[in-house]
């Protein structure tokens, strides 16, 4: 069995993102504040030191600035020589004395700036690396690195075979919680480490050709509910994400929650054949004297002389190894990618709430061809769903059409895009069932459940597999009792899902099954353009077509064979086929409403087993 894997990263940042606001309040802003370096490295030092005080190997990712202060590059040479550190180069901490004058901008995240920009701003700070150092560095990483800038940096510094590539869910959310005022939105990524395409940097490579040649890890570990229900920022394995969302007691300063949020990424071995990883990665900014928030500079400290400590006493009872990041970039090529001949190996987490004391399930799953999650509080609903097999060019940055937003688009999205529970009119985005008796209807989101994981080969194939516990449906005089299965078949870009009918408490009832999904497209909150949509249902002999106009209209054929959508606007072509006649239907939304919806209806009766196949590919 591997073992649980770690990366910790720290940055010696001259001026800290935070810091430079933090304790210069008052003061006119002096990007060269002496007392505010000397700080920052005071900081560094600490980090390095509790890190290896606890046996664990660091990677030093030096920042721009960084590499004109004497101490900072001396701090590194010598722990990369006494501990093995990696020394490295991140591409966050531009901001100093000489990038302003050269670049006369305060801009910093190296995503948004023109290709042009990214391309000299690149060859500087490798540049200046090489020149401190003798060698090009084997990592590098930002908030985010688009594909564009990966592609550039690879085949320029070819040494790079690592980077930090995306915050996790660091969309609207964490917009709306940083005041409307943090423009990083990069929504839709993986969490945990992939090997990212050429074509765009959120969607794993699926072969060698789209193989943009380094292995992407997460800025930062988070918590697959929390901050998917609410602000990354405060829900993740970095010590002040936790002491920032007030998961600790304020009295004994003691934190559960971080341990048991470490232990959750340990248990994600279950899912992804005896491997899981986490990652921590801090910069000085957040350790002050001032303290942050609430916290005091005490607190600060003691938040991460535990974190470190907990890891440490994992690694010395052998259930840890730490690596650096280019150390953790060759295990995993050997576990993944062409070297292992295995790029459709998914990314699974079954995650359980371990915060707010629910019974709340998720069910995480990211390959070459989508990112989707499964919802157990919602009968197993598909609530969030993301069309990799697009592969879609998403050029971000100014002299583009995304200038801040990264995010990769969504056709399912329920905290955008309502989901299931919406006020009172019109559609949220989901992927769900209803059943219908004598004119009563229920739908499977109201059905709370909980899921088993399994593997299995099935046709020769390997499917990751989702065992709802049975629910329980009540009409006026008919009891149901009915289990869902959830197939991901490897490499396949479909979801099947299934449906047994268990026990009837009239086995001669019959009921109809409405197999659907309710979708759009977008990155935000705020709807998209739908017209250029084109819905489709047929069968052998019969077609039937809408084209988006927003004029609520829909269409059905008997015995359909396919029910299906293009979206030209993210190149996506989606449908669902199924495992047996029924009647398929396709319907378009209103401008109150601007979603789209098709499926199946069925009927079907006691012991009666009826599936479907939920598709997605590029669209021509």
């Amino acid at each position: 069995m591997d073992k649980f894997i770690l990366n910790v990263i720290h940055r010696p940042e001259m001026v800290p993102e935070y810091s430079a606001t933090v304790t210069g309040q008052g003061k006119e802003e002096d990007i060269g504040d002496k007392v505010l370096i000397g700080e920052s490295l005071d900081i560094f030092k600490t980090q390095q030191r509790l890190a290896h005080e606890n046996g664990l190997k660091c990677t030093i990712q030096m920042t721009y600035a960084a590499l004109f202060n004497e101490e900072a590059v001396e701090l590194a040479k010598q722990d990369h020589e006494k501990y093995g550190d990696e020394i490295s180069l991140t591409l966050l901490g531009l901001p100093c004395e000489q990038f302003r004058e050269k670049y006369k901008t305060k801009d910093f995240c190296i995503w948004m700036f023109s290709m042009e920009d990214k391309k000299a701003i690149v060859d500087d700070v490798f540049g200046k690396f090489y020149e401190i150092f003798g060698f090009y560095p084997e990592s590098t990483g930002s908030y985010y690195m688009d594909a564009d800038l990966t592609n550039y940096i690879k085949s320029k510094y070819p040494s790079v075979k690592c980077a930090v590539a995306t915050c996790w869910e660091e969309g609207p959310k964490a917009y709306h919680t940083c005041n409307n005022s943090w423009y990083t939105l990069m929504d839709g990524g993986p969490w945990a480490p992939w090997i990212p395409s050429k074509q765009n940097t959120h969607a794993p490579a699926a072969n060698a050709a789209e193989d943009s040649g380094i292995v992407a890890i997460p800025h930062l570990s988070r918590d697959l509910i929390a901050c998917y229900d609410g602000n990354g920022s405060n829900f993740g394995t970095h010590p002040q994400n936790v002491l920032r969302g007030m998961s600790y007691d304020t009295k004994t300063w003691e934190y559960p929650y971080l341990y048991n949020l470490i232990d959750q990424y340990r248990d994600l071995e279950k899912y992804n054949n005896g491997y899981a990883y986490n990652m921590m990665f801090v910069g000085p900014g957040w350790m002050n004297k001032a303290g942050r928030w609430e916290q005091p500079y005490e607190l600060l400290v003691k938040s991460y002389a535990d974190g470190c400590k907990y890891y440490g006493d994992l690694k010395k009872e052998g259930k840890l190894v730490d690596m650096t990041m280019s150390e953790f970039a060759d295990y995993y090529r050997e576990k993944k990618g062409v070297n292992a001949g295995n790029y459709n190996e998914p990314e699974c987490a079954l995650w359980r709430d371990i915060l707010y004391g629910s019974d709340k399930q998720l069910f995480w799953y990211c390959d070459p061809y989508m990112r989707a999650c499964a919802n157990m509080d919602q009968g197993g609903a598909i609530v969030d769903l993301r069309p990799y097999a697009a592969k879609l060019e998403w050029p971000v940055g100014i002299g583009t059409k995304h200038v801040q937003d990264a995010s990769y688009p969504f056709l399912i999205q329920e905290k955008y895009r309502a989901g299931y529970f919406t006020h009172y009119a019109g559609a949220g985005t989901v992927r769900s069932a209803k059943l219908n008796y004598n004119g009563e209807e229920v739908d499977l989101c109201l059905t709370p459940t909980h899921a088993h994981f399994s593997e299995e080969m099935i046709d020769g194939k390997k499917n990751r597999i989702l065992t709802l516990d049975p629910v329980t449906i009540e009409f006026r005089d008919l009891t149901i009792k009915l289990q869902t299965r959830e197939y991901f078949e490897e490499g396949s870009s479909n979801i099947k899902i299934e449906r047994t009918i268990l026990e009837m408490s009239n086995p001669e009832a019959v009921v109809t099954l409405d197999e659907y999904m309710t979708a759009c497209y977008g990155t935000t909150e705020y709807p998209e353009d739908m017209t250029g949509i084109i819905l489709t249902a047929k069968n052998a002999s019969q077609v039937e077509t809408i084209n988006y106009e927003y004029r609520c209209r829909d269409a059905k054929v008997e015995n359909a064979t396919e029910v299906s959508a293009v979206v030209p606007a993210i190149d996506t072509f989606v449908s669902m086929t199924p495992s047996a006649d029924a009647v398929g239907y396709i319907e378009e939304g209103y401008a109150f409403s601007p979603m789209f919806k098709f499926g199946f209806k069925k009927t079907i009766s006691d012991k009666e087993v009826f599936a479907t196949w939920l598709n997605l590919a590029k669209a021509n």
